[in-house]
């Protein structure tokens, strides 16, 4: 698996160490953790966005993961960030995993990475039996609201390593840890109005405003309310006294209605039958819960879809808040997402809390998104079923922009990770006639719709067809399957006689027979990994 190398960021966190010695024997470690972000430094970091006028962050954990993917690391220093770790994994020179005859227990190797010197919470604790553990479960429950920093929950682990390693893992988790999570905290206020947003998809989102109430360390006054199905299922009403949470001690949503408390004469919300920005009527296609607006001029639309282009996961320009682009676009500099590289600096300078400097600094954060490349501009273009993830996997299989839009869906369909639903809403995206000349109009501003060639995977498993069956030592299907698509092959469910190889692990069952009878080549993971070598 590949990521982003946030090397440079992660030496900005005070808590680690940039050196570690090694005792003896060691020639690689792996130490795993999280990077959170406290409580009162995203109050701080939020107040500092309102006063900058750009938008804040929704909670602590979107705040932590965006400033630690930032470009710029000297932003990521002032952020504030810390780090616990729980995990250590030791390997010799011959890659080889190193187990100390001292550091026999979970226990044993958070005291060495305490030795170490690495930051670890000083809140684990052994426990010699599930009485004690689910004692220091009910005990927590009150005690996590003083640590400054969220958590929703305990992780219970399996202390011997002779124990983890008998009971094993599953594809995707370990059989000896589970996490505890705590039932979502509620508090009870009122309904003072239901507002319609529009997103950039156009999307028509219900938004309660809410009688402002404490809710797990914070002030909450506004709650989605999702869509008109949710609102109807629990008879919500403005004026209504209701009960809400935050789902996964993040998201505030409205649990129940105490219809006891509603008021005579209230009466059921209706959504709106046209767009509450530009009055075009609203549509809601069969199977679908939302309501939209179809018109693509749609101010809110084209706002929303500004502010998500210049955001930091995207095209990352520096200075573009969603104030100074809800002007711009009010003096008519702002049509499409093409006219931010041509805008006319002299009228941006003109424009409120802006000037000559501002303006300055806003062309060459402008200037350096030219070169972002195709991961970044295919999140910023905001294609539906499109994220972070789908974008890093697109920009990887395809060296530009071009030759994604020459893909069809069932090629698109075929990448892990990317599915059915993304790859018909790729396709519907390119075959746009605006959305074209949009991508032209970028290319000929100088904007990059390269990919990442010397990424790219090599090819080696071009045109080629693939069944997985059975257990693969220490690979999961899922991996197997990413990187047969990343090497340009296909896989498929079922063997056939257009199957190349099936793929098979321990305990293969009907599908190696199958094989075997169609004559189809079967092979192992050692021989899987020396076909993708080439």
């Amino acid at each position: 698996k590949a990521g982003e190398d946030v090397t440079e960021n992660i030496k900005t966190i005070p808590s680690i160490p940039h050196r570690i010695k090694f005792p003896h024997g060691w020639k690689r470690a792996e130490i795993r953790g999280e990077i959170f972000m406290g409580r009162s430094d995203f109050g701080a970091l939020n107040a500092e966005r309102v006063k900058q006028g750009e938008a804040e962050f929704a909670n602590p954990r979107n705040a932590a993961a965006g400033s630690v993917r930032l470009l710029d690391a000297g932003v990521t220093k002032s952020r504030n960030l810390r780090f616990y770790c729980y995990a250590l994994y030791v390997f010799n020179g011959a890659g080889e995993q190193v187990r100390e005859k001292t550091v026999q227990t979970q226990f044993d190797m958070m005291g060495k990475l305490i030795g170490l010197g690495m930051p670890v919470h000083d809140g684990f604790k052994n426990h010699r039996g599930i009485g004690s553990v689910l004692e220091e479960i009910v005990s927590f429950a009150q005690k996590r609201h003083s640590l400054g920093f969220d958590t929703d929950g305990m992780v219970v682990k399996v202390n011997s390593f002779a124990d983890q390693r008998e009971l094993g893992t599953t594809s995707k988790f370990p059989r000896w840890a589970i996490a505890y999570k705590y039932a979502a905290e509620q508090a009870q206020t009122t309904i003072l109005e239901i507002n319609v947003q529009v997103g950039r998809t156009g999307t028509l989102t219900p938004v309660a405003n809410l009688q402002p109430v404490s809710l797990s360390g914070s002030t909450i006054s506004r709650a989605t309310l999702h869509n008109e199905d949710e609102i109807k299922r629990k008879d919500i009403r403005v004026g209504d006294t209701v009960i809400i949470e935050k789902g996964g001690d993040i998201i505030p949503k409205v649990v129940r209605v105490i219809t006891e408390c509603r008021k005579h004469g209230s009466t059921p919300f209706a959504m709106p039958l046209e767009c509450p920005s530009c009055g075009q009527r609203a549509v809601r296609e069969e199977g679908e819960a939302a309501w939209r607006c179809p018109n693509r001029a749609c101010p809110a639309q084209r706002l929303e879809s500004f502010i998500h282009f210049a955001a930091r996961d995207a095209m990352d320009i520096d200075g573009l808040g969603p104030s100074t682009i809800e002007q711009i676009m009010e003096n008519g500099l702002l049509h499409d997402l093409g006219d931010l590289f041509r805008l006319d600096y002299e009228k941006v300078a003109q424009l409120e809390k802006m000037g000559e400097k501002s303006a300055a600094n806003l062309k060459s954060s402008i200037e350096q998104a030219k070169g972002r490349g195709l991961q970044r501009l295919l999140l910023g273009l905001g294609i539906r079923h499109v994220g972070e993830r789908a974008a890093l996997l697109l920009s990887r299989r395809y060296a530009s922009i071009d030759a994604l839009m020459q893909a069809g869906e069932e090629e698109l369909a075929s990448i892990f990770e990317i599915g059915p639903k993304a790859a018909q809403s790729i396709v519907a995206f390119f075959a746009d006639g605006q959305n074209r000349q949009l991508i032209t109009k970028l290319q000929n501003l100088g904007v990059s719709t390269q990919g990442e060639p010397e990424r790219l995977d090599r090819q080696t498993l071009a045109g080629k067809t693939f069944v997985i069956t059975g257990t693969l030592d220490g690979m999961s299907r899922g991996e197997a399957k990413e990187l047969i698509t990343r090497a340009g092959g296909k896989v498929a469910g079922a063997v056939s006689k257009k199957t190349d190889y099936l793929l098979a692990g321990e305990e293969a069952g009907s599908k190696l027979d199958k094989a075997v009878e169609l004559g189809v080549k079967v092979i192992s993971k050692a021989e899987f990994i020396e076909l993708l070598k080439g």
